[in-house]
């Protein structure tokens, strides 16, 4: 079916090309009328793509003969050249619900996959492309339609990727597969685990200027990684000993060795202790760690695979002696996106990239994300709750974990909690579980750490 996801990216392309924001408005209150003139046009081209009236046949790649490319061609350049946007944008919502199916059965082979690229070849051409679209269990079908008027409002099987949105960023898209969220299925939800980790900070900032700007770097004391690594094992255990689903870690608290350190004793577990190996949360979002420019996350699997890793893409400013200073990274421009059938699209947004207001907007609106992981090394909480909203308005739950070694002495106000769950709600649920809170230690104020603090939160379906 190569050549029709060619195609139907070009319908897409002709009609976001061609039409203003006015016409999806217009045609979100589309008449019954002009629907069935649409159906009976493209029935008389097109009978394949019908099996009775009104229901829309299950294309199978059988049903893709040349005769059939021939009429569809045909059919589409004619109402190209009548300036029919209606039918163009009616067929290529027939398209969109014949291939259901086929979508499916591409999931699952981009869940054998180490990563996916798009359905179409015409990407570059376009300025389009497509993947299939997993649902989600708290998204609402028509998400946001009455809010943005654009052409994906529309369609329900496939992603639509519009180059204009992602600018230069560079999409890399994993599909998990199935036996990675095991009980998913059947509990419809995702326990979440997210710890601060520990007080300690073992690094320095260090400033630096280049190029006219200064910026400052992360610098690692040398210390016992194998002792820091345990710590972070431990975690991890206590994770699956409660059966959740996701760890999240801070931002800055990582170290070169971490990731295989983790690997090989969630590896090792396996054959020690395979009951709790099972048990592994699914996905594991490592510490980040700050080297050669870039502040990167490793997120392992449960198996103890690394699946990708995250760069941060927008330094942080920082007031040093009452001069600004940037962190000094260079972003990779890379973005990895996580999809699941019932969860639907997952990011990694490390502390600042959360907070750029523009950027998240932009991986949101582009990838339709339904849950923002977001590890963070801050000194507040302030301006990432002003974020959460926007979120919910899309539809999308929010994760942010902070840790109390980013905490400096007159800020305690700034730490009553050290991580939230922002999530969306059915309307009959009590609003206070819109926000749920992480309440940090009340001795790490007073320079004390058990390093036992990890905290739960169940996102469910709505």
């Amino acid at each position: 079916m190569q050549r029709l996801f060619n195609i139907i990216s070009e319908l897409c392309s002709f009609i976001i090309s061609h039409c203003t924001e006015d016409f999806f408005v217009r045609y979100s209150c589309v008449s019954t009328g002009e629907t069935q003139r649409v159906e009976d046009l493209v029935r008389s081209v097109l009978p394949p793509l019908f099996r009775s009236e009104g229901v829309v046949h299950t294309l199978s790649q059988d049903d893709c003969t040349e005769d059939f490319y021939e009429s569809l061609c045909t059919l589409i350049e004619n109402l190209k050249s009548n300036q029919d946007f209606f039918a163009v944008m009616g067929l290529t919502q027939i398209l969109d619900e014949a291939i259901e199916s086929a979508l499916k059965a591409k999931i699952a082979e981009f869940q054998i996959d180490d990563f996916s690229v798009v359905l179409n070849t015409n990407r570059e051409t376009t300025g389009i492309g497509l993947l299939p679209r997993c649902s989600c269990w708290w998204e609402r079908k028509r998400r946001l339609s009455h809010v943005y008027n654009r052409m994906d409002n529309f369609l329900f099987n496939l992603l639509l990727l519009e180059n204009s949105i992602l600018g230069e960023l560079i999409d890399r898209h994993f599909f998990l597969p199935k036996t990675l969220f095991p009980g998913f299925a059947k509990k419809k939800s995702l326990k979440i685990a997210a710890t601060p980790l520990r007080l300690s900070r073992d690094f320095e900032v260090e400033p630096f200027d280049e190029n006219q700007v200064q910026y400052f770097k992360i610098s690692y004391n040398k210390s016992d990684f194998e002792k820091e690594n345990e710590l972070v094992f431990q975690k991890i255990l206590d994770a699956a000993k409660n059966e959740g689903d996701i760890i999240v870690f801070p931002e800055m608290l990582g170290n070169p060795e971490m990731a295989d350190f983790i690997g090989e004793k969630i590896k090792k577990l396996a054959s020690e202790n395979p009951e709790l190996a099972q048990k592994i949360p699914s996905l594991i979002v490592l510490p980040s760690f700050w080297e050669k420019k870039r502040n990167t996350v490793t997120i392992l699997d449960k198996f103890g695979n690394v699946l990708c890793r995250q760069s941060k893409q927008n330094p942080f400013r920082a007031e040093l002696d009452g001069k600004g200073y940037l962190e000094g990274i260079v972003s990779s421009l890379v973005v990895n996106i996580f999809h699941f059938e019932g969860i639907g699209r997952i990011a990694i947004l490390i502390c600042k990239d959360f907070l750029t207001t523009k950027y998240m907007e932009q991986l949101m609106r582009c990838f339709k994300l339904t849950l923002i992981i977001v590890p963070s090394f801050s000194t507040g909480s302030y301006d990432f709750r002003q974020s959460f909203d926007l979120c919910a308005h899309d539809d999308c739950n929010v994760v942010w974990i902070n840790t109390c070694a980013a905490f400096e002495p007159g800020k305690e106000a700034n730490f009553e909690n050290i991580g939230y769950v922002r999530k969306r709600i059915s309307r009959s649920e009590d609003e206070s579980q819109k926000l749920c809170k992480m309440p940090i230690c009340p001795t790490a104020f007073k320079g004390e750490c058990r390093q036992d603090c990890i905290f739960y939160e169940t996102i469910g379906a709505v």
